[in-house]
């Protein structure tokens, strides 16, 4: 990152999106003192301006999965990806003619001049 970048960064207001408040605002990024045998969860914290652009089920998905993995190995947070990218597969099906796979476009040709 460049210097500018970088001072950005670190002039956001950073937001806990695990814990949005009834009035509609998120706690600050963090986790306050407590006593030791009290459960806390881990804070999934990302800039104010990412929190109010993802949806309600983006930020549960990633809540979700900062608190399965296993946190703090060697005293480190762990970090997850804040929305993950939709996998998109093509459909294909294998074609007669070529004995390899091709779209139906491809397919259609062949089938035309072959036959």
């Amino acid at each position: 990152m460049s210097k500018n970048g970088l001072d950005k960064w670190f002039k956001q207001k950073w937001v806990d999106i695990g814990s949005k408040r009834k009035d509609g605002s998120f706690a600050p990024c963090g986790r306050s003192k407590q006593k030791k045998d009290a459960k806390r969860k881990y804070p999934k914290c990302v800039p104010l301006a990412k929190a109010t652009r993802m949806t309600k089920g983006e930020r549960a998905s990633a809540v979700k999965r900062k608190r399965a993995v296993a946190q703090g190995v060697g005293g480190k947070p762990t970090n997850v990806r804040t929305i993950v990218k939709k996998k998109t597969t093509r459909k294909r099906r294998k074609s007669n003619h070529s004995g390899g796979w091709s779209s139906d476009k491809s397919s259609k040709i062949k089938e035309k001049w072959c036959s």
